[in-house]
């Protein structure tokens, strides 16, 4: 019963250690995830930049996995060099490094003033932002009680004679004791938990120095496989597991080398601080900084070896199969919200496809332009429930209000973008086939005037683009103004509908009147694009219920009194 009590108390402290890492990383990821994913982003132009842009990122998420996880999503599209994602991951596995140094010291008086700040700013505070930190200071706090339970209760494992004979059977086996680590970290998906347990059975004298070394190598091995195979749910695209296969192969090497120098080791480190604990954070730190320092000049030749064993996946001949929805981003809503709007621009270029397509069934006499905007319809309804599937997935708890904001605003513009793409299919290719059945002739003006109406919904659609994925404020004005400019062509082409009905008797002008229904139609696609730039604008306050604010009225309002 002692064995089996004392087995429930570790996993439970253990358990309290990793609720406490969860509620740091969506903390911060609640609070900064976007503009974290934003430096990252920006930073990943040189090796140099790149390295200590994957060690902030992850000192403030306390997870290489999370690092691992956007790092990947960039270097999948190609938006980066592979060389630079892989030196952001060598300072990922350093920022965790320094996580490891930072709780290895004795600082449990301050977990009951970081529990207490934390709630106080949780329960008090009306800004969402200060309400996450409070849950990021709520997280630490746990972290330290969760070691300092661990500590105490590891101290009784000398005196089981079933656990101590278990640890001692592997104590002088080094590859055994890797292994161990390396499983304990893959199933804890934490090097820090990882290393912070190997600490704890080092500190209570369980394992010896070099039994704790070596399970440090097995804990950041092991730390290296969650993001492997998190990314590995599509088999046929190999090139998103190039970042996670080369610095699980960085890993390797260091590893091997490290078992190589293991008694050495064990002596340097010793020789700088022979406390058990200090020793696995300082094993640690030196293992990250080694294997950085050895693999930093050589990732261009990493990089060009992954590009060589994981090709380019081959180009999808499915245009409705989705390309960037990743399973595995979904526990990052950053990277997940970036993958549903890269597929939503998918959606965008479905729809200038589309518009083209319709300029040409009206300018031409091929009826096989009206069925290829059928079938691209199809395509926009595929990829739009998609999006609308991938988005329902993402946790909404784990969503800060800026996340959620930008959450709905992708949802916002596929609908707008997939009703825009209805009215092309439905009603634009419907009056232009009318028109190749009854043989009629729109003559130049009117042939002039929809080509010019379909190039403006071209310009309206770039601008909607601009809106949706820069917040672009003067696009969005534009985009409001276009919309008005497509009611007054649509008023223009009532009143010459109305002359030429009166013209030529009741019968009345069937190319007037086929001008009238696509000019409507048309001006109903530019209204759906509008809408993107309805909540920039409200935010801005640039937005009266039915118009955009002109400058005069806002420079009143904002006026003395």
């Amino acid at each position: 019963m002692g064995e089996a009590r004392l087995l429930l108390e570790l996993a439970g402290e253990a358990a309290l250690l990793l609720w406490g890492l969860h509620m740091v990383q969506s903390g911060v990821q609640r609070a900064f995830g976007s503009r974290l994913r934003q430096v990252l982003g920006v930073a990943l132009g040189g090796l140099g930049r790149a390295f200590l842009a994957g060690l902030g990122v992850t000192a403030a998420l306390q997870s290489s996995t999370a690092t691992a996880l956007m790092v990947g999503s960039f270097a999948a599209s190609g938006a980066v060099a592979l060389a630079p994602a892989l030196a952001a991951m060598l300072g990922a596995n350093l920022g965790t490094a320094l996580i490891v140094q930072l709780l290895s010291f004795d600082a449990t008086a301050a977990f009951p003033t970081l529990v207490l700040v934390g709630v106080v700013a949780f329960r008090r505070s009306s800004r969402a932002r200060t309400r996450d930190l409070g849950r990021v200071a709520i997280g630490l706090g746990l972290m330290l009680l969760a070691l300092h339970e661990l500590v105490g209760s590891m101290a009784p494992v000398e005196a089981s004679p079933t656990l101590r004979a278990l640890l001692t059977a592997v104590a002088d086996q080094p590859l055994p004791n890797l292994m161990l680590a390396a499983a304990i970290a893959w199933a804890a998906h934490s090097s820090v938990a990882g290393l912070l347990f190997v600490a704890g059975l080092a500190g209570s004298g369980a394992v010896g120095p070099e039994a704790a070394l070596a399970m440090v190598l097995g804990a950041n091995l092991g730390s290296a496989l969650n993001p492997l195979l998190e990314a590995g749910g599509d088999r046929e695209d190999k090139a998103r597991l190039r970042v996670p296969a080369g610095n699980l192969l960085n890993r390797l090497l260091g590893c091997a080398i490290g078992l190589a120098v293991l008694p050495q080791a064990v002596l340097w480190l010793q020789a700088v601080d022979a406390a058990p604990a200090r020793l696995v954070a300082n094993a640690h730190l030196a293992f990250n900084l080694a294997t950085g320092l050895l693999a930093l000049p050589l990732l261009p030749a990493l990089a060009a070896l992954m590009q060589r064993l994981l090709p380019e996946r081959a180009a999808a001949t499915d245009p409705g199969a989705p390309r960037y929805l990743d399973e595995a981003a979904l526990r990052t809503p950053s990277v997940a919200l970036a993958n549903a709007a890269r597929e939503v621009l998918r959606i965008a270029d479905q729809l200038e496809a589309m518009l083209r397509g319709s300029a040409e069934a009206f300018r031409g006499q091929d009826r096989e332009a009206a069925r290829a905007i059928v079938r691209m319809d199809d395509v926009v309804d595929r990829l739009h429930r998609a999006v609308h599937g991938y988005l329902a997935r993402i946790p909404r708890e784990a969503l800060g209000d800026e996340e959620s904001r930008r959450l709905g605003e992708i949802q916002a513009f596929a609908i707008a973008l997939e009703h825009a793409a209805d009215v092309v299919e439905r009603d634009l290719v419907r009056h232009a086939a009318k028109r190749l059945r009854r043989g009629l002739a729109l003559g130049p003006v009117p042939a002039q005037e929809i080509a010019a109406l379909h190039a403006t919904l071209l310009e309206q659609l770039r601008l909607a683009i601009a809106v949706f994925m820069m917040e672009d404020a003067e696009a969005a004005r534009r985009l409001v103004r276009g919309k008005e400019g497509l009611r007054a062509a649509e008023r223009e082409a009532a009143r010459r509908m109305a002359e030429a009905g009166a013209q030529s008797g009741a019968e009345g002008g069937g190319a007037a009147g086929l001008l009238l229904d696509a000019v409507r139609d048309l001006r109903r696609v530019g209204a759906h694009l509008a809408t993107v730039a309805h909540p920039l604008l409200e935010r801005r306050g640039e937005l009266l219920p039915s118009r955009l604010a002109d400058e005069t009225a806002l420079l009143e309002e904002d006026g003395p009194g």
